[in-house]
């Protein structure tokens, strides 16, 4: 199975989005696999995360792209925890990916 691309785009189970730098940042960032609720690679590959407390890994589920499932997410949670902000705008993935605020950055 191939590898997430990252920066990887999750979300927990109050469906606030984390955005991470690359796959292996974001297993050794996050803590607890049930507070996950979803997420998606930077192709908007959805992402599985199995694990114990502590010790997660993500990996593709195999499905294809989720591109509208992303900015769907992405827009609610601007709307939710972002207001006044506006969610990138981009029409292409890469720079719409490109335009979400990295965790750390």
């Amino acid at each position: 199975m191939p590898t997430p691309i990252g920066p990887v785009i999750l979300f927990d189970d109050d469906l606030y989005m984390y955005v991470l730098k690359d796959r292996a940042w974001a297993e050794a960032w996050w803590e607890m696999p049930d507070e996950y609720a979803c997420g998606f690679d930077a192709l908007a590959r959805p992402l599985r995360m199995t694990g114990e407390p502590h010790r997660v890994t993500l990996e593709l589920t195999g499905d294809g792209p989720a591109e509208g499932d992303l900015r769907r997410l992405v827009g609610d949670h601007y709307r939710r925890f972002r207001r006044g902000q506006v969610p990138p705008e981009a029409s292409g993935l890469p720079a719409f990916v490109a335009g979400l605020p990295v965790e750390g950055s």
